[in-house]
């Protein structure tokens, strides 16, 4: 991986396992397992998040009810699930780590391309929101594409973006579940998984941004309210 996609894509999460560890899939004989992690927030609730770990730095306490402490990324591949390609989203470990690291158990920097127009609403409380698609660049040629949602000031901001728009940003990953119908009128329950952002920049130029600079991947996460 090169120095720039690495620095485009960063994940912190410290969690306790609360599934299984399932196999995934397998790259030149490097078999991939995926579980899932809950990480507490501030407030005292927790997201469910997807965790993948190459078979070559798993070890055999990691199991539910153990903790971990990773570096990774939060990547994004494509499922097809009944005859429809689905976007599956998980956080790809690429270092374990002995203890707990800073702070915030849940911190993400990223940064990418806009690649769908931004969609600003607010609530019926008058709580502003948008969400975006963000396209960040891997290694050889491929690119993970990463929902988030922005809110208050952030989200003012945001709605003016255009697709093609350069963005960094900083924040956590959530874990959100929604209600989806189906073809026979019924209601199942789906999760979805997104980047709730804190801090947000717009940039031209390499040169002109330092992104380890701008956003600590350690942070502190920022308590939102309506008026921001």
């Amino acid at each position: 991986m090169n120095y720039n996609a690495e620095k485009n894509n960063k994940v912190y999460l410290y969690g306790e396992i609360v599934s299984e560890a399932q196999f995934s899939h397998e790259v030149y004989g490097e078999g991939f397992y995926e579980f899932m992690v809950k990480v507490m927030r501030l407030s005292g609730q927790a997201d469910i998040l997807p965790v993948t770990v190459s078979e070559r730095i798993m070890t055999e306490d990691m199991g539910v009810g153990s903790y971990i402490s990773a570096l990774g990324q939060f990547r994004s591949y494509n499922k097809l699930e009944d005859g429809k390609s689905r976007l599956m989203l998980t956080v790809f470990v690429r270092e374990l780590l002995e203890t707990q690291t800073g702070k915030n158990p849940n911190s993400i920097v990223l940064s990418g391309y806009i690649c769908k127009p931004p969609v600003y609403r607010t609530t019926p409380f008058n709580r502003e929101i948008a969400d975006l698609l963000i396209a960040v660049n891997r290694s050889y040629n491929k690119s993970d594409y990463i929902p988030a949602i922005a809110w208050g000031r952030n989200a003012r901001f945001v709605k003016n973006l255009s697709v093609g728009d350069r963005v960094a940003l900083s924040g956590r990953i959530q874990s959100r579940e929604y209600q989806k119908k189906q073809p026979d009128e019924s209601f199942v329950t789906m999760t979805a998984y997104e980047v709730s952002i804190s801090k947000l920049a717009a940039f031209d130029d390499d040169a002109e941004f330092d992104i380890d600079e701008e956003f600590d991947l350690y942070s502190l996460p920022r308590v939102f309210n309506g008026n921001e």
